[in-house]
């Protein structure tokens, strides 16, 4: 059986499926770069008009806006969000406590 294969032949097609998959992946990369290229254009700045640093004074919709963010970061759960509440499912199967009786 080894002395009926042509060794040419199936060298051949080693050499050629070896450079085809390096030539796809160099032509990934470029298809890539492209990407990059075509996506990754930034936008202008936005030009922000300087706001007075000399008044202090903050107005009542900055007052409102800073409360509203830290009643929000600090109520983001309820009143037991320090303890761990796990469901207890009483509908076990024969196959669970096969399974957990092999864990043990």
């Amino acid at each position: 059986m080894i002395l009926a294969t042509n060794w040419g032949n199936a060298g051949l097609m080693a050499l050629v499926s070896i450079l085809l998959v390096f030539v796809v992946l160099i032509l990934l990369i470029y298809v890539l770069k492209l990407f990059g290229v075509i996506f990754g254009q930034k936008n202008k700045p936005v030009v922000v008009s300087p706001v007075d640093a000399s008044s202090d004074a903050i107005s009542d919709e900055e007052v409102a806006a800073i409360a509203v963010a830290v009643n929000l970061f600090f109520n983001r759960h309820d009143e037991e969000s320090d303890i761990l509440t796990f469901r207890q499912n009483h509908d076990v199967s024969a196959w669970q406590v096969r399974n957990i009786n092999k864990q043990l």
